[in-house]
Order: C-alpha cells, then sequence, then structure tokens
C-alpha cells in the first residue's frame, strides 16, 4: 500500500517536501491559503505595483499525485491531523511546515490571494500619501523595506528606530559586511535610530498614513506620517497534540533530532522557522530542512533504515537587498558583496525558480 504523507504548511518547506515525494507518496498538503506566497518579495510587492500579482502562485499545478487540502490543522497527533472544519486526516508520516507569522507586510496576512493583493495596493496608496515613513525594528525586514520604500520613492523621509546598538546583531557577519551596510544606508538617505526604542506606540493603525508623533526613551520627538512593525515573528506551533507538546520549547520551537525528527517520534518531521535548529531562520535553510526530510521519508517508505542528518552551515549567510539595485550580503567563501552583486542574486528573488517548481512557465 502507498504510504500517506501529511504536509501540514504550504510555505518554503512544506512546498519542497511535498513535491519531492509526490511520485513516492499520497500526499496531502494541508495549507489554509489558496495560493503559495512568496513572501521573499513581499517588501517589494508593496512599493512596485508590477510585483504585487507575481507574489501569489496558486497550488493546483504543484503536485501531479497528490493533493492539496484547504484547510488549517487544528490538532495534530503522531498519526492524524485534525482540522479546523472537523474532518481528520490519518497519515503515516507528518510533516510539520507551519513557519512563523511576523506583523504586516512582511507576512500578508490573508488566506485569499485577491484580498492580499487589495491589501498591498491599498498599503502602497497609503506610502504615496506620507512623506515621513517611521519603520520600528532594524533586522532584515525593516532594512529591507526601508530599501524599498527610498528606492521607489527617493524623496520621503525614512527612520528606523531600533533598541539595540548594533545592526544584525543576531548574525555573525564580518565588520566589512557592517560598513558596506551603513555605507549604503547613508546613501540612501535612511535615518537610523539605534540603542532606543519608542516609549509608546503611535496611536494611528499601522500602514494608515495619518501624522502623528512620538517619543523616544531618550526623550526625542518624532513626527512621521505612516508607521510600520518590522519586528516581533511568533512560530506556529499551537496545534501540538498532547503526544508531540513534549518536543516543544519554552520560545514555542520544537526540538528535532539531527534527521529532523520530531524529538520523541519516528514518524513526524519539522522543517523550517518552527526547528529549534540553531541557525537563522531563512526561507532557503527552510527548503533546505525540506530536502533532508524528504529523502527520509522516501528511504522510509522504500524500506531503508540509514537517515540522512541535517548539517548546519559553518557560517552565518545573508543577502539583504536594499531596493533593486541596492543590498548587502555575506556568502561564505564569496565574502562580503556589495549592491551589484546582492541585486545579481536577488534582484528577481529567484521568482523563475519557484514558478518552476509550481510547474508553471
Amino acid at each position: 500500500m502507498t504510504a500517506t504523507v501529511a504536509v501540514i504548511g504550504g510555505g518554503y518547506g512544506g512546498v519542497t517536501v511535498a513535491k519531492a515525494l509526490d511520485d513516492v507518496a499520497d500526499v496531502i498538503l494541508i495549507e489554509p491559503r489558496d495560493a503559495f506566497v512568496h513572501t521573499m518579495a513581499a517588501l517589494r510587492g508593496v512599493t512596485d505595483r508590477s510585483w504585487t500579482d507575481q507574489l501569489f502562485i496558486p497550488y493546483d499545478t504543484l503536485l501531479t499525485h497528490g493533493r492539496v487540502r484547504r484547510d488549517r490543522a487544528a490538532e495534530v497527533t503522531a498519526s492524524a491531523v485534525g482540522l479546523a472544519s472537523g474532518d481528520t486526516v490519518e497519515a503515516d508520516y507528518i510533516v510539520l511546515a507551519t513557519g512563523s507569522n511576523a506583523p504586516y507586510p512582511a507576512n500578508i496576512g490573508t488566506f485569499d490571494s485577491r484580498s492580499g493583493a487589495a491589501k498591498l495596493n491599498a498599503t502602497r496608496a497609503e506610502l504615496e500619501r506620507a512623506s515621513r515613513v517611521l519603520l520600528l525594528g532594524a533586522g532584515p525586514v525593516g532594512l529591507e523595506f526601508a530599501g524599498e520604500i527610498k528606492a521607489a520613492w527617493p524623496d520621503k523621509a525614512v527612520t528606523v528606530v531600533e533598541p539595540r546598538s548594533r545592526l544584525l546583531a543576531n548574525g555573525a557577519f564580518p565588520e566589512q559586511f557592517h560598513t558596506e551596510l551603513h555605507a549604503q544606508l547613508d546613501q540612501l538617505g535612511i535615518e537610523l535610530l539605534l540603542g532606543t526604542s519608542l516609549r509608546e506606540l503611535p496611536s494611528s493603525i499601522p500602514g494608515v498614513a495619518g501624522e502623528f508623533t512620538v517619543t523616544t526613551d531618550s526623550g526625542a520627538d518624532l513626527t512621521a506620517d505612516v508607521w510600520f512593525a518590522c519586528y516581533g515573528a511568533t512560530v506556529n506551533s499551537g496545534f501540538l497534540g498532547e503526544d508531540l507538546s513534549g518536543a516543544l520549547r519554552a520560545d514555542r520551537r520544537i526540538a528535532v533530532t539531527p534527521e529532523l525528527r520530531v524529538q520523541g517520534q519516528e514518524t513526524v518531521f519539522a522543517v523550517g522557522d518552527i526547528t529549534a535548529v540553531p541557525e537563522l531562520k531563512m526561507a532557503r535553510l527552510a527548503q533546505k530542512h525540506a530536502e533532508v526530510v524528504a529523502a527520509n521519508i522516501r528511504t522510509l517508505v522504500e524500506g531503508g533504515s540509514e537517515l540522512t542528518a541535517y548539517v548546519t552551515e559553518d557560517a552565518d549567510s545573508i543577502v539583504l537587498p536594499l531596493g533593486p539595485r541596492g543590498g548587502v550580503s555575506y556568502v561564505p567563501g564569496l565574502g562580503v558583496l556589495g549592491a551589484a552583486g546582492t541585486a545579481d542574486i536577488k534582484g528577481t528573488f529567484f521568482l523563475d525558480s519557484y514558478r518552476e517548481l509550481f510547474n508553471q512557465k
């Protein structure tokens, strides 16, 4: 009999696992959205209308033999997925690939692609009305969004507030990377306020234009027309049943074995942001997890027992666009890359590769 594999979550890791096992198992991809959201390019989709509709790729071309179940996992055990609709999907193998949620627009936050595109278009209109933009958080999202805004509207004032005194302190990047990053931000005219935060959040709704004034911890007043939160991602792991909850850590991530099995389980695997693998959380790494998990499930389905261990990279890497023609990267083996090199790597956000994954031209 053909083994059934339930993949929970249709993000970067989930679709990679599902596609890789489509020829060897009965794959059921459980996902509440009507289309894959290419969140890697979401910030470009805010500022550039030509990118908005390209962010959404229908799931119906992903699998040849398996199927996509548009539903949400409410409770997952070692052998079954209880759905929000009330149905149950029983499976021989389960892959947890639900990722994390971030504030809009890094996460578009809709289940319907049409309403998602409308939301992005509305935000663009709000940004066009604003002359001063305040971004809270100078992680990769905040910096990338600042770069996209300045590339689209060079005359707008963009201020980024960050509690830490150093940019991207979570990653181990060489000093040359930081020097290049600050140089490009200065050239774009992006104001950085590091080592401080706001006493209170703005009273206006994020992403909706309307003048406001806020005060930093140091007592400086900031006046802007629109603001966005660019921090505070949360892990989507609240669906674990009692038999899986022992693998849940205090930070809500899931402990996994070197083979990316959920700790204490033989047939349940996890990939991407929800795992406690000690590395930066990126789409590229979620897909690397997915390749290992797909190979291991294939081995088990075919009667083998020698599984592959996931190996973390020796050094952190990052490709950080700052608009279509700017950005800075650090890639071990290549070193620090400036604007041209970064645009060469991520200028199109690998869109053609993802369309190919979904069997689209």
